[in-house]
């Protein structure tokens, strides 16, 4: 089932969910996400799709794809690369990601395929991890490289935490459609032109075993998004690199899930 949280024309902000390619009416959806739902026999038009959930944690994967890692030089890890995202970067689709006024000058795109816990998880096994899981969705790990490499001494946090820089949608697919996370295939396209075009299935560290280590003592709230990492093709590897620029559209496709779409403009300085 596609969910979709949104605006409605009167101001009111529901759950739905919908076969609609361009998403402009849902049948409404009552009940707790993280409970029993209903899809109920009424239908309302969408005014604004909003991202698909609110998280209380955004834990992201660094050099999670070999071609990704090999691109940058790095060495692959033996581990899972831990960061955390502000929960205010969250962006909607369709709507702007903002670079901020004064800097920083080097902002980057990331497709990446998101997962979505569904009940609280610690310590869970690679085995079981799918069980937690209520869905998945598409992200943007938008990235300022010159603040998380050069200004905050590759302390990524503050570069990939400025407002709008984790754009997420455009709905939520629950876990029954997708019979294996492991082999989707996912884009970014900027300005009509692809960047990214991989396949989960290069991930170093499987969806299951993201779950699993992220579980050991830390407890994954039901809502965390977890964003597996991005595959090669981002704009600061390139020659010359790539970076986004105030008028540019860019798009994240991951197979099975839909498209997430976002225009990108400059802040006004405001002091």
């Amino acid at each position: 089932m596609k969910i979709v949280r949104f605006l409605t024309e009167t101001g009111g902000i529901c759950l739905g969910t919908t076969n609609d390619d361009e998403m402009r009416e849902a049948r409404l959806i009552e009940g707790d996400l993280f409970g029993k739902l209903e899809v109920t026999k009424k239908t309302v038009l969408i005014k604004k799709l909003l991202s698909p959930i609110v998280p209380p944690n955004i834990l992201a994967i660094g050099l999670n794809y070999r071609k990704h890692a090999d691109e940058t030089g790095a060495k692959r890890p033996e581990l899972p690369v831990l960061f955390i995202k502000a929960t205010t970067s969250i962006a909607d689709p369709y709507g702007t990601i903002f670079l901020p006024a004064v800097g920083p000058d080097k902002v980057d795109y990331e497709a990446e395929l998101a997962v979505i816990i569904g009940k609280s998880a610690k310590n869970v096994t690679p085995e079981d991890a799918l069980d937690f899981v209520l869905g998945y969705s598409c992200a943007n790990d938008v990235s300022a490289r010159d603040w998380q490499i050069e200004k905050q001494n590759r302390q990524w946090a503050r570069g990939k935490s400025f407002d709008t820089f984790c754009p997420l949608g455009p709905c939520l697919v629950t876990k029954d459609e997708i019979s294996d996370p492991n082999k989707l295939r996912l884009r970014s396209i900027l300005n009509r032109q692809i960047m990214q075009d991989s396949n989960t299935a290069d991930m170093i560290f499987s969806v299951q075993t993201l779950i699993s280590d992220l579980s050991r003592s830390m407890t994954l709230l039901p809502g965390t998004v977890i964003l597996t990492g991005t595959p090669e093709g981002v704009g600061f590897t390139r020659k010359p690199p790539v970076f986004l620029q105030d008028g540019d559209e860019i798009i994240i496709e991951i197979e099975n899930i839909g498209r997430l779409v976002n225009t990108v403009e400059r802040e006004k300085p405001i002091y």
